[in-house]
Parts: structure tokens; C-alpha cells; sequence
């Protein structure tokens, strides 16, 4: 005996919503297996608070963090990294890197002055290439780095809290490298490594 039409109608529907939802718990599922292992391993995002980075990075903007990368090889002077503040570890803050494990780090005369193994008598830091013209460094510091310590700081010296004031950063404390300016959209880019160059301390 044929069953009722609307008997028909009511499994088809009930078969239908419940496809739905199976639809809906897969792509849940594949949202969970890509994205949480790619926002909590591999990028996050950072929002740019202050002026201690122009004009390199400005207040407001949203970058792309990326995480990976130091998983397989060590940080480079010159890069913009994102980090956790030494001192109150919820926060996070954004500099350039300066000074290196090992080096000794002299900031004397508006300038920056390294001296390594490969530099034993010193080198002045060329930053043309990321300060703005004219910038000068204030503060008179001599810091020797140990083995997982970082100088780092910020492009807008004048208006920036950074290792001339509360010390090296450590290894472990370093998120990762700005990748990508997502925001705003007419300023988005994929960052380059600017390494600053040397020059004679005569």
C-alpha cells in the first residue's frame, strides 16, 4: 500500500534538513583541522598600537604574523618582529632588531654602533634604508648580548620603549616576523627583510 503523499513530503524534508546539518558539521570539522592549526601554529594577527614604528608601520594597522618561520631558522638583524614584552608577558609589542646573540650593542653620539666576532673593532649601523632622514638615536648604553638575547628597537626612536630602556629581549619570548599588511587595504604588502648596512666607525 503506497503511503501518503505528505507522509512522503514530511521524510523527504526531514532527510533534507538533516543533510543540512550534516553539510554544516563538516565544514565546522575542516574548519577546525585547518584553521586552528594554521592561526595557533603558523599566523596570527596583530594590530599596531602607538607610534613607535612610523613610518614604517602607522597606529591601526592590521598585519600577518609569521610564526613559522624562526621554527627553522634564527632571527636577523633588521627584521620587525612581534614579541612579548618583557615585562608584562600578556602584552605584545613590535620592533626592529638591532643588536644580536653575541654582539655588543653601543648606542653613543645619535648613533648605533655594533661589534662582534666578524666586526671586533665596530661597525656604525647604516639605517637609512627604514628611519626617517635626520633620525637620531638618543640614550648612551654598552650591552653585550648573551647567547639568546635580542636588542631591539623601534623605527620612531624618539617616541619608542625599547631595549634602551628595559633591556635585551630573549629568544623565547619572540612570536614571530610581520609578513603581511593587511590594513588598510592601500598600504597592503608583503615585507622584505631591510637589513641595515655598516659603516667604519672613522
Amino acid at each position: 500500500m503506497d503511503e501518503p503523499n505528505d507522509t512522503v513530503g514530511a521524510k523527504a524534508a526531514l532527510m533534507s534538513i538533516g543533510s543540512f546539518f550534516w553539510e554544516l558539521i563538516k565544514v565546522f570539522l575542516i574548519a577546525v583541522v585547518i584553521i586552528i592549526p594554521v592561526r595557533y601554529f603558523l599566523v596570527q594577527p596583530f594590530f599596531v598600537r602607538g607610534a613607535s614604528m612610523e613610518p614604517s608601520y602607522e597606529d591601526g594597522e592590521y598585519l600577518v604574523v609569521d610564526e613559522l618561520s624562526y621554527r627553522w631558522r634564527e632571527p636577523q638583524r633588521g627584521e620587525v618582529i612581534v614579541f612579548r614584552y618583557p615585562n608584562n608577558p600578556s602584552q605584545f609589542f613590535i620592533k626592529r632588531i638591532i643588536g644580536l646573540p653575541g654582539d655588543t650593542v653601543r648606542v653613543n653620539d645619535g648613533r648605533v654602533v655594533i661589534q662582534n666576532d666578524q666586526y671586533q673593532q665596530g661597525v656604525v649601523l647604516d639605517e637609512s634604508g627604514y628611519l626617517s632622514a635626520g633620525t637620531r638615536t638618543g640614550g648612551q648604553l654598552d650591552v653585550r648580548l648573551g647567547s639568546d638575547e635580542y636588542f631591539v628597537m623601534g623605527d620612531n626612536r624618539s617616541a619608542s620603549s625599547d631595549s634602551r630602556s628595559w633591556g635585551p629581549l630573549k629568544r623565547f619570548e619572540i612570536v614571530g616576523r610581520t609578513w603581511i599588511r593587511a590594513y588598510p587595504f592601500d598600504r597592503f604588502s608583503v615585507f622584505e627583510i631591510m637589513k641595515p648596512g655598516y659603516l667604519s666607525l672613522q
